[in-house]
């Protein structure tokens, strides 16, 4: 009967060793991945800023506009006062309405100077804007220079990873869903993408810390998930090491040298 441990541990192995080759890819293409994504982030600020700059000119001239509407009504009122006060009958009369023509002479430099203080902000914000522009012009060359870079080293890449791709796609549906979510936490949390590994040399293949020989023994049977002790990522089997057998000066490995070496012999006198 099939051992199942072994068969998870097995599928584990060769998704680790697809998501390795993929994460090879990744580092080939450095960070321009992320310099692209943040140079995207960085003129759609830029695009967003003269959006709204862009909307507080048009309520600066909006507000012009106004001020402008309400000075020709207080000079409307203006001569309309005036010409009552030629039909004035008395002082009173004529006093109150001189009082009225110099609010409306007040309220036309209040709204002057509202208009006058709304230019000064209108070309402050058409230099924003100005600036805003130069800048994300300078920036979306860069994107593109960037772009193009990253469609370079995808073409020489992309359909090795598409490949691997799918085969990971493949490998993922061999393992159990719960095994599946702990193997991609760990790789999350490893710095080196490592979330399974063999044991080599006596010690874990990710942290390099020595696991004992009972450890070993109990990796090699294969019937249980066992985790490294300090790093945490899955010990899935134990890489036999092979001592290559030494050779003499004459080039012969020692038991050959063994074999054919001459025997003494005792000469009689």
């Amino acid at each position: 009967m099939e051992n199942p441990i072994a068969k998870q541990l097995e599928a584990l192995l060769k998704l680790q060793a697809i998501d390795s080759k993929l994460d090879e890819i990744s580092k080939l293409r450095g960070d321009l991945p992320e310099e692209v994504r943040d140079l995207e982030d960085e003129i759609a600020g830029y695009e967003t800023r003269i959006g709204r700059f862009n909307e507080e000119l048009k309520t600066l001239q909006e507000t012009i506009k106004q001020n402008n509407n309400l000075v020709r009504e207080a000079e409307g009122l203006i001569n309309k006062y005036q010409e009552q006060q030629n039909n004035v009958r008395n002082n009173r009369e004529f006093e109150a309405i001189a009082k009225e023509i110099e609010l409306q002479e007040l309220e036309i430099k209040i709204l002057k100077k509202k208009s006058g203080e709304a230019h000064l902000k209108i070309e402050a914000k058409e230099e924003q804007i100005e600036q805003t522009e130069a800048t994300m012009t300078e920036r979306k060359k860069d994107l593109a220079n960037k772009q193009r870079e990253l469609e370079q080293l995808i073409a020489e890449s992309g359909e090795d990873e598409e490949k691997m791709q799918k085969e990971r796609e493949r490998r993922v549906k061999a393992v159990e869903s719960r095994l599946l979510k702990s193997y991609e936490k760990i790789r999350g949390n490893a710095q080196n993408g490592l979330a399974v590994v063999s044991v080599k040399r006596d010690a874990c293949g990710g942290c390099f810390n020595v696991v004992p020989p009972q450890r070993q023994a109990d990796i090699k049977e294969r019937k249980k998930i066992i985790v490294c002790e300090h790093c945490g990522r899955i010990l899935a089997d134990v890489e036999d090491i092979v001592i290559p057998e030494k050779v003499t000066k004459k080039g012969l490995k020692k038991k050959e040298a063994a074999a054919v070496a001459p025997v003494e012999t005792s000469v009689e006198e």
